[in-house]
């Protein structure tokens, strides 16, 4: 573990209000003392943490800034070492020099990430705690940050252990068994165990069904606009996005290639794509569009299939009702503030799905396609009082092979096998679900989930 001391800039590098540096390690304390005095003019107690002291940055006799210093003394900070931050005035400039007197007088420059990894390897979070505080940093929406905000909390930590501590429990009886069959006996152990571990895949079953929902949480919908040419994709898009920013004509193949933009609605983020429209055509830039309207489709999350209501469905209304049968989408009619030609029934017949009638010129109809999209990710309103939701690939990973090496113990039981090929089993899915908080885990792991960090974190 590393024991020098590491600084850096932990407010963005641009010019505002506040700047903050942030100095942790053994020397964090000696570094400050040497290039700031208090107004009052007396010493700083560096035995007393949790202080505020008000002063100056000094150069010599020169004055640099005037600022506020936070000592932590350790582990009662966040990095669980003394830890020490200067908030200055902050001008990108002024940042800048008082760092580099903080590096010259003991002080390196902190790596991405390197006060959270050392708030990880000095016990003051587990993995997925850390994890989340990078979550939380990239939160986009209210869903995503309360999601992360519980995770930083504990919550995913708590669950695996309470998993974990399951596991052990069956592992030392089999031991235990092995090591002394005179006084413990594994008679009948075998469906014991089987109705023990049940419980237990349930909950990690539970928790991979809940990545899904985490994902769309933290990285947004990813959503494709489909329909006919002059359907009113980019009226739509524009509607959402509160601009004009997807260019509206009559004249049908305005749209030639994939237009995409990121947006709010009603706390879902949602990476939306508009497309070309879908039609037969000989024209080939507008076939490349049409391709790549259908690709962008297939690989999205959400497809909302917005049908002309001022004219009959036609094949390639047809055609793209055929294309999204499976996938999870949105049916809109639009131009309900014309005579519409199509039936709203007939419509849901042939969709198979609920259909909403919209205006995109008049912005009908908005409010029930966000209820509508709400509904079909987060299942209406969230609560995030007990729920616990994965939102990131490797805890994801890791839980679906400890799953796979439970259900080898189940294979072992109904297989007649020998009681050491249950531990065996067992030991792999409690290990797999420490990879989960950070125990057992390999160094270049962890070196690459913190170097994605931002600098000063």
């Amino acid at each position: 573990m590393d024991t020098d001391t590491i600084a850096a800039i932990a407010t963005p590098l641009s010019n505002s209000g506040i700047g903050i540096i942030r100095i942790s390690g053994p020397e964090a304390f000696s570094v400050v003392e040497r290039i700031f005095r208090k107004k009052n003019g007396k010493e700083i107690d560096w035995d007393k943490s949790h202080q505020v002291h008000y002063g100056w940055i000094v150069q010599g006799e020169e004055i640099l800034d005037e600022v506020l210093v936070l000592v932590m003394k350790g582990p009662h900070s966040y990095t669980a070492e003394d830890t020490a931050e200067i908030d200055c005035h902050g001008g990108s400039l002024m940042m800048k020099r008082i760092l580099e007197m903080v590096l010259r007088h003991g002080a390196r420059p902190a790596k991405p990430g390197e006060f959270t990894k050392r708030a990880f390897l000095n016990g003051r979070m587990d993995l997925s705690q850390a994890e989340a505080v990078m979550d939380v940093i990239q939160a986009q929406n209210d869903y995503a940050l309360k999601a992360s905000v519980s995770q930083l909390k504990g919550s995913v930590s708590n669950k695996i252990r309470v998993l974990r501590e399951g596991i052990l429990y069956q592992i030392a009886y089999i031991e235990s068994a092995l090591d002394d069959p005179e006084h413990i006996s594994l008679e009948g152990y075998g469906k014991q165990l089987f109705q023990e571990i049940r419980p237990i895949k349930e909950e990690i079953e539970s928790l991979i069904r809940s990545f899904e929902q985490g994902r769309v949480m933290t990285e947004g919908i990813k959503t494709v606009i489909l329909g006919k040419p002059n359907a009113g994709k980019s009226s739509l898009m524009n509607v959402l996005l509160g601009q004009e920013r997807a260019i509206v004509t009559d004249i049908a193949g305005t749209t030639r290639d994939t237009l995409e933009e990121k947006l709010s609605l009603d706390g879902i983020t949602l990476h939306i794509i508009d497309t070309a429209g879908i039609r037969d055509t000989k024209d080939l830039v507008e076939k490349i569009g049409v391709d790549r309207a259908k690709k962008a489709a297939q690989e999205a999350d959400l497809v909302i299939y917005v049908a002309d209501g001022s004219c009959p469905l036609d094949q390639n209304d047809q055609e793209i009702i055929r294309f999204i049968r499976d996938k999870k989408s949105v049916i809109l009619l639009n131009k309900t503030d014309l005579e519409t030609e199509v039936s709203m029934d007939a419509l849901e017949k042939l969709t198979r799905n609920h259909v909403i009638p919209i205006s995109a010129k008049e912005e009908w109809g908005i409010r029930e396609l966000e209820q509508e999209i709400k509904q079909l990710f987060y299942q209406g309103e969230v609560s995030f009082n007990d729920e616990v939701t994965i939102t990131n690939v490797r805890q994801k990973i890791a839980l679906e092979e400890s799953l796979e090496s439970l259900e080898m113990v189940e294979k072992s039981i109904t297989g007649g096998m020998p009681e050491d090929f249950y531990s065996i089993d067992l030991m792999d899915a409690y290990q797999r679900l420490g990879e989960v908080i950070g125990e057992a885990v390999e160094e270049d792991l962890v070196n690459e989930i913190f170097g994605k960090f931002c600098m000063g974190k």
